[in-house]
C-alpha cells in the first residue's frame, strides 16, 4: 500500500504543481493584456486623414508629377454606400467585424500555422481594422514587427473609435485598382454610379477587387474577376446576409461598365518616371500602394530641359509611320540619367524600348573591341588589309563572309584608326579572330553589357543587347574607365523628411584609363572629315554641329540604327527601328537616329564648358600620318595627334613613298600571334572552334 500512496502523492504534487504554473500563465496574459490596453489607451486615438500622394521631382526640384494627377479619391458616408457593398465587404474580409476588438485570435492562429507548415508568410489574418490601420500608417511588408504594429494600430483605432467609423474610413481610403481610392471613386469609375445605387451584383464584382486590384478588376479580366464575385456571393450566403436565390439572381445579371477613355499621356517624362516606379519597387522594396499614395518625396535624376530637347527633336525628326525611337542620356561623371525616351508616341505604346527591349548594335559594339585590342598588344597603328574576306572555321567547313558598307573596300593595308573612322568591318573581324573573341566577351561583361557568346559576328554587334545598358556601358569610355549603375533616384523620403531610399554604390574602376584615353581619342575621328581616305568618315556629315570635344560610334543592322557619342560631360544613345521585324529604308530612314543625336548633343552642350578628355600618365601624344603610322614630315604633312601607351608611339618619320605591293606591308604587334592567325584564316588552325555566324552589314 506504501508505494500506491507514494503514486498518489506524486501525481497530485505535480498537478498543484501545473495549477500553479497554469494560474501565474493566465495572470501573465492578463497582466500583459491589461498593459497592453493601457499601453494603447495612453497613446491615444490615431490620426485618420487619407495618405497623402507620392512627389516625383527633378533633379532642380522641380515636380515631374505627383501621383495626385491620377488619382481619384472621394469620401462619404456609410450611409451613402450600398448595404450590399457592406455586406459583402464584411462576408469576404472580415465575417466577425462587429464581434472582435481589432484582431481574430482564432484567424492569426490558423495563419502561423500554415506559415510554420509552408515556412512562408504568405498566409495572413488581418481583419478590416488591421487592414485600416496598414493602409493609413504603415507598409505592406510581410514581416512579423510590421504585422505587431498593425496590431497596436488596430487596438488604438477599435479603443477611440466606433465599428462604423472604422468600417467607413476603411471603405473610403482602400484602393480599387485604376487610380481609385475608396468605393464612392470606384463605383463611378466601374458603372457610373454613386455607391449608393449598386445593386447586388455591381456591390460584390466590386468588393473582390481590393484584393488584387490588378488582378481582379473586371476591366482586365472579366472571367477572373467574376470568378471572384461568385466567391462573395457563397460567402454572403453562408453568412446570411442574402438568400441562396439573391445569390443567383445576381450571377445571371449582366454587368454595364462604363466605357473608359484612356488615359491622358503624361505630360513630363513618362517613360522616364514609369522606369523610376519600377526601380522603387525593386530597389526600395516598395509596394504599388506606397509607390502611389505613400506620401513620399523621390528626388530624380531627371534634367527637365534636356527632356524637353529631347521630346520634341524626337517629334521634329521622326517620320510618320510606325519607326520608333529611344533615347538616353547619362551624365558620365556620376552616372545620373538626365533625359530618357522610350518610345515616339507614349500615349500610343508605353512601352519602353529603352529600357525593355533588346537590340543588335551593329558597330557600336566595336569600340569594346578595339579596347580589347589596345589591351593585347594593338597600337592605333596597327593595319590589317581591307578587302573582301572570307573566313573559314570549322576545321574548314564553315565560312563566315562579312562585307563593309555597300562594298566599299581600301585594297589597302589600313590603320585601327581609320577601320574606327570609317567603320571598317574586315579589319575589325580580323581583330577580332586574332586576338580571340573571348577578350572582347569579356570587356563587354565588364562594362555590364552581360554575357555573349563567343562569335565572329559579335564584332559586329551580332548579338542583343539593351539601350539602356548600351548608353551606360559607353559612360565608362567617357569617364576614365570608371562607371555603376545607371542612376534614377537620388533619394525617397518619407512625409517626415526621412530617407526610406537612396542609392550609395560607388563608381569602379572597369577599364583601364590610359587604354581608354587612347580609345576615345581614336573615337574622336568619327567626327573628323580630314581623315577621308578611301571613303568618308561616319560622322562627318553631323560634324560641324558639335561644338566640343566629342567621340563616338554608329552602327547599323538591316533593322537597327544608332548613333552613341559622348563629351566628358554627357553620354547620348539614339536608336531607331521597328517594333516588328522590319527592315529599316536606308535611303530614307537610315540617318533619322545622327540627326537626332546631333541635334541633341548640339543643344545639350550649348552652354556647358569646353573640356577636354582627361589625358591620364603613361599616355603620350604624337603627330602621326593617320595611314602609314607614321610620324609627319614634309614628306607626309598634315598628320593628326594621336594618342600613344608610353613605349608604343611610333618613333619613324615619313620618308619618299617607295612603290610595293600590298602584301609587301605588314604591322605586326606580335609576329607570332599574326602569323597563327593567317594561318587559321587558311584554314590550318587545328583549334578552330565551331562558331555560329550571322553576318551583320554594318557601318
Amino acid at each position: 500500500m506504501i508505494p500506491a500512496t507514494r503514486g498518489r502523492n506524486k501525481r497530485v504534487k505535480q498537478l498543484k504543481w501545473l495549477a500553479k504554473f497554469t494560474f501565474l500563465a493566465f495572470m501573465c496574459v492578463i497582466i500583459s493584456i491589461i498593459a497592453l490596453l493601457s499601453y494603447t489607451r495612453m497613446q491615444g486615438p490615431p490620426p485618420m486623414e487619407l495618405a497623402f500622394p507620392t512627389q516625383f521631382l527633378a533633379n532642380d526640384g522641380s515636380m515631374i508629377d505627383s501621383e495626385e494627377a491620377g488619382q481619384n479619391r472621394t469620401s462619404v458616408s456609410l450611409e451613402e454606400m450600398s448595404p450590399y457593398l457592406v455586406d459583402a465587404t464584411i462576408a469576404i474580409e472580415d465575417r466577425k467585424f462587429f464581434s472582435h476588438y481589432g484582431f481574430d485570435i482564432k484567424r492569426i492562429g490558423g495563419a502561423i500555422l500554415a506559415n510554420v507548415q509552408s515556412g512562408s508568410k504568405e498566409q495572413g489574418a488581418s481583419t478590416i481594422t488591421q487592414q485600416y490601420a496598414r493602409n493609413l500608417y504603415l507598409s505592406h511588408e510581410k514581416t512579423y514587427l510590421r504585422k505587431w504594429n498593425e496590431l497596436l494600430y488596430a487596438l488604438r483605432l477599435e479603443m477611440n473609435f466606433s465599428k462604423e467609423e472604422i468600417l467607413e474610413g476603411y471603405l473610403n481610403t482602400i484602393y480599387y485598382g485604376h487610380g481609385n481610392y475608396g468605393i464612392e471613386a470606384a463605383s463611378m469609375h466601374f458603372f457610373g454610379k454613386p455607391a449608393k445605387n449598386l445593386s447586388l451584383a455591381e456591390a460584390t464584382m466590386i468588393a473582390g477587387v481590393p484584393k488584387g486590384p490588378s488582378y481582379y478588376s473586371p476591366l482586365n479580366d472579366l472571367d477572373r474577376a467574376t470568378s471572384r464575385q461568385h466567391t462573395i456571393l457563397t460567402s454572403m450566403v453562408e453568412a446570411g446576409a442574402i438568400t441562396e436565390q439573391e445569390a443567383d439572381q445576381a450571377k445571371q445579371e449582366k454587368l454595364h461598365f462604363v466605357d473608359q477613355q484612356a488615359p491622358e499621356a503624361q505630360e513630363v517624362a513618362p517613360y522616364f518616371q514609369d522606369h523610376v516606379k519600377a526601380l522603387m519597387k525593386k530597389q526600395a522594396s516598395l509596394t504599388e500602394e506606397q509607390v502611389k499614395a505613400g506620401g513620399l518625396s523621390v528626388q530624380t535624376t531627371l534634367d527637365p530641359k534636356l527632356q524637353q530637347q529631347a521630346e520634341e527633336l524626337i517629334e521634329q525628326h521622326m517620320p510618320e509611320n510606325e519607326l520608333q525611337v529611344a533615347l538616353v542620356a547619362i551624365d558620365p561623371r556620376t552616372n545620373e540619367v538626365k533625359a530618357l525616351v522610350g518610345g515616339k508616341d507614349y500615349e500610343d505604346s508605353a512601352y519602353n524600348r529603352a529600357t525593355q527591349s533588346k537590340r543588335h548594335p551593329g558597330s557600336t559594339m566595336k569600340p569594346f573591341l578595339y579596347y580589347a585590342a589596345l589591351e593585347n598588344g594593338f597600337t592605333p597603328m596597327t593595319t590589317f588589309l581591307s578587302e573582301p574576306t572570307s573566313f573559314t572555321f570549322d576545321e574548314g567547313r564553315e565560312k563566315y563572309e562579312p562585307s563593309n558598307y555597300n562594298d566599299i573596300y581600301a585594297n589597302d593595308y589600313i590603320t585601327m584608326l581609320e577601320a574606327i573612322s570609317y567603320s571598317d568591318n574586315i579589319f575589325a573581324v580580323k581583330t577580332h579572330l586574332s586576338i580571340g573573341e573571348e577578350q572582347l566577351v569579356q570587356v563587354a561583361e565588364s562594362v555590364g553589357l552581360g554575357t555573349l557568346k563567343q562569335l565572329p559576328s559579335l564584332a559586329l554587334g551580332a548579338q542583343p543587347v539593351s539601350i539602356l545598358d548600351m548608353a551606360n556601358a559607353y559612360t565608362a569610355l567617357a569617364n576614365g574607365g570608371k562607371m555603376k549603375e545607371p542612376v534614377f533616384i537620388k533619394s525617397v523620403a518619407d512625409g517626415e523628411g526621412t530617407n526610406v531610399f537612396e542609392q550609395t554604390e560607388e563608381q569602379k574602376q572597369v577599364l583601364r584609363a590610359d587604354t581608354t584615353f587612347i580609345l576615345t581619342d581614336m573615337m574622336q575621328g568619327v567626327f573628323e572629315p580630314e581623315l577621308n581616305s578611301y571613303t568618308s568618315v561616319t560622322g562627318g556629315s553631323v560634324s560641324k554641329k558639335l561644338s566640343h570635344p566629342t567621340a563616338g560610334k554608329s552602327g547599323s543592322t538591316p533593322r537597327d540604327s544608332w548613333m552613341i557619342g559622348y563629351t566628358p560631360q554627357l553620354v547620348t544613345v539614339v536608336w531607331t527601328g521597328y517594333d516588328e521585324k522590319t527592315d529599316i529604308n536606308q535611303f530614307t530612314e537610315g540617318q533619322v537616329a545622327k540627326r537626332i543625336w546631333a541635334d541633341f548633343m548640339q543643344q545639350a552642350m550649348e552652354d556647358e564648358l569646353t573640356l577636354p578628355f582627361t589625358r591620364p600618365s603613361g599616355v603620350v601624344m604624337k603627330t602621326v600620318d593617320p595611314h602609314t603610322g607614321l610620324l609627319s614630315n614634309e614628306a607626309c604633312p598634315g598628320g593628326r595627334p594621336t594618342a600613344f601607351l608610353m613605349g608604343t608611339e611610333p618613333l619613324e618619320s615619313c620618308s619618299e613613298p617607295e612603290e610595293t605591293e600590298p602584301n609587301e606591308k605588314e604591322t605586326k604587334p606580335d609576329d607570332g600571334l599574326f602569323r597563327r592567325f593567317f594561318r587559321w584564316i587558311g584554314g590550318n588552325e587545328e583549334e578552330s572552334e565551331h562558331w555560329q555566324h550571322r553576318e551583320t552589314e554594318e557601318r
